[in-house]
């Protein structure tokens, strides 16, 4: 079974991170955008990546990454993406989680995201954690001229939100497993 690392993001990682972001979401934020997050201490910057392994030593290239804003009692997600190479084995799963699970560490009360209507695969998943739509942006994504959904996802200072995340991180495991995928968390997460 291999083995993903979810780590925060660190300033070596951030041309691999440009590289990523060029392939799954066609160049959103430059290197110097990101350099930007890693200083501000109301962003969580997270990246996925698979462990080396003595048939690959060398670090492998990342596999996902994900972002999240703190501003006041909102935690707004600005990007949320994974290799096209590896959708479809829970990655994205793992990255909303840990970003949700993030924003209940700030004490933080909802979350609140944008999402391309065309992106059913990405819609569904944001449904499965509990976002529900609450507006519709025009004109959002310049390149295209298409509409962006607003979702939210309350409750997270509820007492019973601690209980969901260990649902969705029990539910996470079942599925990276079905991949064959372990997780790897540091203890700063």
């Amino acid at each position: 079974m291999a083995v993903l690392e979810l780590q925060p993001l660190c300033e070596n990682l951030l041309p691999a991170v440009v590289a990523l972001d060029r392939l799954a979401l066609g160049g959103l934020w430059t290197l110097e955008g990101y350099a930007r997050e890693l200083d501000s201490p109301n962003s969580d910057l997270l990246v996925l990546r698979a462990a080396p392994t003595p048939e690959r030593p060398e670090p492998p290239p990342l596999v996902g990454l994900a972002c999240l804003w703190s501003i006041l009692e909102e935690a707004h997600i600005t990007l949320l993406a994974i290799d096209p190479h590896y959708r479809r084995q829970g990655f994205g799963q793992t990255l909303l989680y840990a970003l949700l699970d993030r924003a209940w560490k700030r004490q933080l009360e909802w979350a609140t995201l944008e999402v391309r209507f065309s992106n059913r695969a990405a819609l569904s998943l944001y449904q499965q954690f509990g976002f529900t739509q609450v507006g519709i942006r025009r004109g959002y994504y310049k390149e295209t001229g298409e509409d962006a959904r607003i979702l939210w996802r309350s409750g997270l200072k509820q007492p019973d939100f601690p209980d969901t995340l260990a649902q969705w991180q029990s539910q996470i495991h079942d599925r990276l497993a079905r991949s064959h995928w372990s997780l790897s968390l540091p203890d700063d997460l």
